[in-house]
């Protein structure tokens, strides 16, 4: 999760960075850059979560496997 994370802070700095000193299509391209970044990992955790929990409650497991 970390690393995900991580990856994705990266790049926004990087879309950040293009919005600030670009312009035109750049700055379009970092605005598409970041809302697409945001949503992806918006949509990655809730999904997972979501995907987890499911599991859970349909197999109640007595120790979950790490």
């Amino acid at each position: 999760m970390r690393t995900i994370i991580d990856a994705n802070v990266t790049t926004l700095i990087a879309a950040v960075i293009l919005f600030q000193f670009g312009s035109g299509p750049i700055k379009g391209f970092a605005v598409t850059l970041s809302v697409g970044i945001v949503t992806s990992l918006f949509t990655a955790i809730m999904v997972t979560r979501f995907l987890i929990l499911l599991w859970y409650r349909r197999v109640r497991p007595a120790a979950l496997p790490v």
